[in-house]
């Protein structure tokens, strides 16, 4: 299988703290990935790193064949993310919101209007296309933040958290949606959840991370008979010694990457 995301001996330290610890790892093109630990373990900060945000210490990563830290801009276009935080203007309307991220993204004019309407009628808001989102339910929100990661045609979709907080219906009814996209356009899902049934349902492997290292990889099988455990849950438990917590990039991290790429094309 083509590799889409290569990251080899990754580390990241803040001073005397080693948040990521000589990771490695690869995502197959059209694979689903979830990306498992505990609060801290290092699995924001490595997306952080594979999505420009943060330059690693050490070790070497790439994205659809471009490294984040060389060429940051193609890394940028190749990806979409949703972070666990909102990240919406709420005081504009589901289309002006996905109108100013094309902009942002330089989605040419002539494709613009068509691809905000494809994609309001795939997350199924096309009849509130014109409503403040300060009027949205939390599952109205995270579904137009999705086809808001969707609009410049991503390799990659980050998805951090992407159903904490939504009640069971809203949540299939989300990854019913990545499901489609990732089955009809072969698109990359890179995920976080602290759902296990998600992991164990939606990848096609799983890498758990703990203390900055990758102590596990392999499919939800391979990892309950590594650990002879009969749940996923349980597996997690065993590898990590603890039961896993939210850890999420905040919105602040979403501005941070509009500015260092509109405001400055470094």
């Amino acid at each position: 299988m083509e590799k889409i995301i290569r990251v080899k001996n990754l580390t990241k330290k803040f001073r005397n703290f080693v948040a990521v610890d000589h990771i490695s790892f690869d995502v197959g093109l059209g694979e689903i990935f979830a990306f498992l630990g505990p609060n801290g373990a290092g699995k924001t900060t490595t997306i952080k790193m594979l999505t420009t945000l943060l330059a690693p210490t050490d070790g070497t990563m790439s994205l659809n064949g471009a490294s984040p830290v060389d060429d940051p801009n193609r890394v940028r276009e190749s990806f979409g993310i949703v972070f666990q935080d909102q990240s919406l203007d709420e005081e504009l309307t589901a289309y002006e919101n996905l109108h100013f991220h094309g902009v942002l993204y330089r989605v040419p004019k002539d494709e613009m209007s068509k691809r905000i309407t494809e994609l309001l009628t795939i997350v199924e808001l096309t009849e509130r296309k014109d409503s403040l989102v300060k009027t949205f339910s939390g599952g109205m929100r995270r579904r137009l933040e999705i086809a808001r990661g969707l609009l410049h045609r991503p390799k990659v979709f980050f998805l951090d958290e992407p159903t904490l907080g939504l009640d069971p219906q809203t949540r299939n009814r989300i990854w019913a949606y990545i499901r489609k996209l990732n089955a009809e356009q072969h698109i990359t899902i890179f995920f976080t959840t602290h759902y296990m049934e998600e992991a164990e349902k939606m990848a096609n492997r799983i890498a758990v991370i703990d203390h900055g290292k990758i102590v596990a990889l392999g499919t939800a099988e391979q990892l309950k008979k590594q650990t002879g455990k009969p749940t996923l849950e349980e597996a997690f438990i065993d590898l990590t010694g603890h039961e896993i917590r939210q850890e999420s990039a905040t919105s602040a991290d979403t501005m941070r990457m509009a500015r260092r790429m509109w405001g400055g094309r470094s």
